[in-house]
Parts: structure tokens; sequence; C-alpha cells
């Protein structure tokens, strides 16, 4: 499982979803849909990724390039780590990962919010066991191990 932790995102929440659509669904698409043997993903401008043929001919034993600060693994199930945010962001979180579960099936994409390095750890671990549990956003207890405040359905 990738673990992309996603930061600096805004107070506001419609700004907060416009930053994570422009700035960290790129970094996303790196995991759930990475380049094929023949592509090199490679950095545009304006930061984003694109994919581009490779000059030479890309052998069974090669890898594509990756960009640096790129996940280290590509096409596994993915786990967003948001800050804690208000309920107010819960929406907009929620939809988002929804819709990135359904496009990337079979892989499983979910998300969880919380600071809290020991209950992330909990959440991370049980979501790499729970085979089948994909489109979530699991807002943590920052203050326990752990514990699900609000699992969304």
């Amino acid at each position: 499982m990738v673990r992309l932790d996603i930061s600096g995102l805004p107070v506001l929440p419609s700004a907060a979803a416009a930053v994570f659509y422009d700035l960290w669904m790129n970094r996303i698409a790196e995991v759930v849909d990475p380049p094929r043997n023949g592509e090199v993903a490679e950095r545009s401008d304006d930061g984003g990724v694109e994919t581009s043929p490779q000059a030479k001919v890309a052998t069974a034993s090669s890898r594509p390039l990756r960009p640096s600060g790129a996940p280290p693994r590509s096409g596994e199930d993915l786990t967003l780590v948001f800050p804690p945010a208000d309920h107010a962001h819960t929406g907009w979180r929620l939809a988002a990962i929804q819709t990135l579960a359904r496009e990337a099936a079979p892989q499983r994409i979910n998300a969880i919010a919380s600071f809290d390095p020991v209950a992330i750890s909990a959440a991370l671990a049980y979501l790499e066991f729970a085979e089948g549990l994909t489109g979530q956003y699991l807002q943590l207890d920052s203050a326990g191990a752990g514990a699900v405040l609000d699992p969304a359905p």
C-alpha cells in the first residue's frame, strides 16, 4: 500500500478542494495509473506530470524512469493522509475519494484524516488487510490510538 500525505490545503473548503485537484491529482495519478513500459514520467513546465515515449525501447528487465519525489511503488492500493479539518471539508474529501476509488478499481483508494502518528499507523495497518474496503474517508481521533470517530459510509 502506498501512503501519500496531503498538505498545503487552505482553510476555506472550496479553496482546499481546488488546491487538492490542482496540486495533488498528478501525484495520485502516478500511483493509480503508472507510466507503462515504454513511457517515462516527465515534469512539465507547470510542475505537472506528463508521459512520453522513451527514446530507447524498454526491455522487460528495465523499468520506466520515475520523477524525483514520486511514490516508490505504483499500481498499488493507495491511502491518502489528510490533516484534520472541520466538518465543512468532509463533503469534498469524501466525494474525491469515492470518485477516485471507482475510477481506480480494482485498486483500493481510501483516505484518513489525523495528525496522530499512532492513529495513522493503526488505520494504515487496518486498511492494509481490509480487502474490499475502498472509497472511505476515515476521520481519526487524534487523542486516541486509532479510534475512528466518523467513518464515511
